[in-house]
């Protein structure tokens, strides 16, 4: 059989990277939302967060997003972030307004835009230069690594773990 040219159009890195931020914010929103709200103080251990603290870190990592797409990381940033809403579902709710927020953002730089420099931490306590869409690209897999513990936090909430990258023990495909 002889070899053909794949004749699909190829995103640009851009499109690459928005499809994928809407898929994988698409499966953290279903984590969160199989968590049952009435456990959100679970704390699994005393140096972790709680679990509305942990959904919480979605949305303040949207807001470092956009403040670090659009004006690089604040030199002698310090202090603590605002606390997370008393409800758990207002969480959710600040987490798809953020997340609309930070997709809007990205989708109005140009390619070019997104390959500049803007500054953010490269090391402890180290700022340097990094490009735009590799800060996006960094976030996402953040977010991908929470959704990850937040998934632990779901079993032992005893809640349902929907399928994240496969089956899981409460949605098999087979």
């Amino acid at each position: 059989m002889e070899a053909r040219a794949d004749s699909r159009i190829i995103a640009s890195h851009k499109e690459q990277l928005l499809r994928t931020y809407e898929r994988e914010h698409a499966t953290t929103m279903n984590v969160l939302r199989a968590f049952p709200m009435q456990n959100a103080d679970l704390r699994p251990h005393p140096k972790c967060k709680t679990a509305k603290e942990l959904a919480w870190m979605f949305v303040m990592e949207r807001g470092l997003g956009n403040m670090v797409m659009n004006h690089g990381f604040p030199a002698g940033m310090s202090g603590s972030p605002p606390e997370p809403p008393a409800r758990f579902e207002d969480v959710l709710l600040q987490l798809e307004q953020a997340h609309r927020q930070y997709i809007d953002l990205i989708r109005s730089y140009s390619d070019e835009q997104l390959n500049d420099n803007v500054t953010f931490l490269v090391g402890p306590k180290t700022p340097g230069p990094i490009r735009r869409i590799d800060f996006a690209w960094m976030l996402l897999f953040d977010e991908i690594h929470h959704r990850g513990q937040f998934s632990i936090y779901l079993r032992m909430a005893d809640g349902r773990v929907p399928s994240i990258y496969g089956p899981t023990a409460d949605e098999p495909w087979m």
